[in-house]
């Protein structure tokens, strides 16, 4: 991560704040750049920024994209789209969500492209297409093996035996989306490809993608016209199984509140799950569960301190976390004191996995406590 320049720490904001969230725009456009020169030739690469860049402010996010070079974003909900469509006029703006019945105008006049999961969805866009006077466009979404959105094989198999029903649509392109493309060797990544090409095969011709994060670095096969990544971007590893070829955009700090010694026998926290065996000093961290750092932390997470592991002792609390800083020097915990939560030593999807979820889930919770300090861009 490139270095953050010492005033920030030093502004009031910064000082007054418990925690202080630093976003490296830089890295964010250095990994576009990694995942776009992944692409097969002639295949060109978006940038999901749905649930608000993944936590990282959109507004600040995808400008810094468009710079970069990417054209194609992709959000969940309408508003995200109406709210991007204000920021970058020029993007083609995918909404993955579906087009729900009564919004076809809003779509419209935002100029976004909504994701076609049923036939409902084909039907009522072909109707505004006709009421329009002219073919619109949109994605159409088969669903090889997630089982959540997508025409499912039933639907899949009328719409290739009656393509009529896509008169007036003018298909951007073709998606689909992998269920397991983390683990490189599951079975299920062959299977969807193979479902996905065959789905192609039996519709109108269009331009067709497939690959999120992970499924980039499957390999060309799964390019098709167009990547579509998403929590790569923001830093999180998407070969799980190897070293993380993404920049960390992420640092999260927080400071010491207070620093107290502790006895055998006492405990720490809601419920005394911790029980003090030997002589422990305890720092107390001005961030919790109310800030989005994970409560399944409690007894097991750790920051670090001057570069050295503190664990995390105790329950984590709504505005507060407790650590065992024994082994640090007075001068290094004292109040004020700024540890990392995210960052050097500990990256973020080492503390989501420690937390026993995914680097997604933890990004997208960041709190709105915490002090921005954006860099680069």
């Amino acid at each position: 991560m490139s270095s953050v320049p010492d005033h920030l720490e030093e502004s009031p904001a910064a000082r007054r704040a418990g925690a202080i969230l630093r976003i490296d725009l830089d890295a964010l456009a250095e990994n576009y750049r990694i995942l776009a020169g992944q692409a097969a030739p002639g295949v060109d690469c978006a940038a999901v920024v749905k649930a608000d860049a993944y936590g990282l402010g959109m507004d600040r996010v995808a400008p810094v994209l468009f710079t970069a070079g990417c054209r194609q974003f992709f959000v969940a909900h309408l508003d995200e789209g109406i709210n991007l469509r204000a920021l970058l006029p020029e993007a083609e703006i995918h909404v993955l969500g579906g087009l729900m019945p009564g919004l076809e105008h809003d779509f419209l006049a935002h100029r976004l492209s909504p994701t076609l999961n049923s036939l409902g969805e084909v039907e009522t866009w072909a109707a505004e297409a006709g009421r329009q006077g002219h073919r619109l466009s949109a994605d159409l979404h088969v669903d090889t093996g997630m089982r959540r959105l997508g025409l499912p094989p039933d639907e899949l198999d009328r719409l290739a035996g009656e393509p009529e029903r896509l008169a007036g649509i003018a298909v951007s392109f073709l998606i689909s989306h992998l269920a397991c493309s983390e683990v490189q060797d599951h079975g299920l990544n062959a299977r969807q490809l193979a479902d996905f090409r065959q789905a192609r095969d039996r519709l109108p011709q269009a331009p067709a993608s497939f690959a999120n994060s992970s499924g980039v670095f499957l390999g060309p096969d799964y390019h098709f016209d167009l990547l579509r990544p998403g929590v790569a971007l923001y830093g999180a590893n998407p070969t799980p199984d190897r070293d993380n070829p993404m920049r960390p955009v992420v640092r999260l700090q927080s400071r010491i509140w207070q620093v107290r010694d502790a006895q055998p026998g006492e405990t720490v926290g809601y419920g005394a799950t911790f029980e003090v065996g030997r002589p422990t000093r305890i720092a107390t961290v001005a961030l919790g569960y109310g800030d989005g750092y994970p409560r399944t932390l409690s007894n097991q997470g750790q920051v670090f301190v001057a570069g050295q592991a503190a664990p995390i002792i105790g329950r984590i609390s709504m505005d507060s976390t407790t650590i065992d800083v024994s082994g640090l020097a007075e001068d290094q915990v004292r109040p004020g004191t700024l540890v990392d939560v995210i960052g050097p030593g500990n990256p973020v999807d080492a503390v989501a996995s420690a937390a026993g979820t995914v680097a997604y889930e933890l990004l997208t919770r960041l709190g709105r406590r915490y002090h921005r300090a954006y860099t680069g861009g």
